[in-house]
């Protein structure tokens, strides 16, 4: 009553994201590249796939990291509107309802414990219990930790910059996802870097598969 939600696409009260806007929201459709999950040009070839060896099984996400999306991942992550991360979770889920994806189990990619605290939450555990909620695979969070406090993705200028910047920057803390099929989650992918180290951490300590789930994903 005190604090209603307002659309963060056009103001209107009810939701954080209004019907008319979710209409209007950048979804991304097939042809898509089997590893990046970004959309094929015409000529079938990818924007900007992972220019490193590909250890991920794949990457996928249901929409461009523009317009309204981008505005609530960044007021999510930058001005502390947790209260947009079910509607956040629930767009997850209502994708992998159509584009199942092999997982038992489901792991936010970690941030920094310095950052955590100056934050407040990892954005990517929000999103990942919020997707649990909905589809009760159960969400590890001790195994996969971020070691290095390195400085943002959205700082660096290329994608050398970016796999240069994370390379050791993840250890696996125990053996718990063994045998197990593992969704990553994070907000956005801007050149599947992250995801892709993060994944070769995770297989290297005997996980059996490891894909990539965001909300949204940089061209």
């Amino acid at each position: 009553m005190f604090f209603p939600a307002w659309c963060l696409g056009c103001g209107r009260e009810g939701k954080y994201i209004c019907d008319s806007c979710r209409e209007k929201l950048p979804l991304i459709s097939p042809p898509i590249c089997v590893k990046c999950g970004r959309p094929l040009t015409e000529n079938y070839t990818c924007p900007g796939c992972i220019e490193e060896p590909v250890v991920i099984d794949g990457i996928r996400a249901p929409f461009l990291f523009h317009g309204v999306i981008r505005q609530a991942i960044h007021e999510l992550k930058y001005r502390n509107l947790r209260a947009i991360a079910p509607v956040l979770g629930g767009f997850l889920h209502n994708y992998l309802l159509v584009n199942p994806i092999p997982v038992d189990v489901l792991v936010p990619v970690p941030i920094h414990r310095k950052r955590r605290r100056e934050r407040g939450f990892n954005q990517s555990s929000l999103i990942g219990f919020e997707l649990s909620r909905r589809n009760g695979m159960p969400v590890v969070e001790d195994c996969l930790i971020r070691s290095i406090n390195t400085p943002p993705q959205v700082r660096t200028t290329s994608a050398s910059e970016r796999r240069k910047n994370i390379a050791d920057a993840f250890i696996c803390a125990n053996e718990k996802l063994k045998g197990r099929q593992v969704i990553l989650i994070d907000d956005v992918s801007t050149s599947g870097a992250t995801l892709n180290t993060c994944a070769g951490v995770l297989k290297a300590s005997g996980a059996a598969s490891v894909w990539g789930l965001t909300l949204a994903l940089e061209i």
